[in-house]
């Protein structure tokens, strides 16, 4: 049930935090950066698959161990560092094969990545650890 918990409230927060970040850099900043690799809509299709998997990875690997040892700190850091090890994986493989891929869109990215992951992983810890104390068995 704490898994439940946890990686809905990751999946949602992230969700939420990824949507209002994208409304408010896309076409600010993505689409000045790569505005010509840009689809005019996001295929819906194609980013499903990704935020399931990416908070439920989040879940299990920063927020469930942060709520075993009894610390936000602990899933803190680890969000963040597993939202830097995705993104960059994706930036960095983008800037060193892609014509017009910028090192600013590669460093800006990365740094939500950051924010985004550590964002989630909070909140997951968070409902984790309160559905954790509401349990009566």
């Amino acid at each position: 049930m704490r898994f439940a918990v946890s990686f809905v409230a990751t999946l949602v927060t992230f969700l939420v935090a990824d949507a209002i970040w994208l409304t408010v850099m896309g076409s600010r900043f993505y689409g000045a950066e790569i505005g010509p690799l840009l689809l005019p809509q996001p295929n819906l299709a194609v980013a499903a698959p990704f935020y399931l998997i990416y908070p439920a990875a989040l879940t299990l690997l920063a927020v469930l161990p942060g709520i075993q040892e009894g610390r936000l700190a602990g899933a803190l850091w680890r969000g963040a560092l597993f939202g830097l090890a995705a993104y960059a994986t994706y930036n960095l493989s983008n800037l060193a094969t892609l014509k017009g891929w910028s090192e600013l869109l590669t460093i800006v990215d990365m740094g939500w990545g950051v924010v985004g992951s550590s964002i989630a992983s909070v909140a997951g810890y968070l409902a984790g650890t309160w559905s954790g104390s509401r349990r009566t068995d």
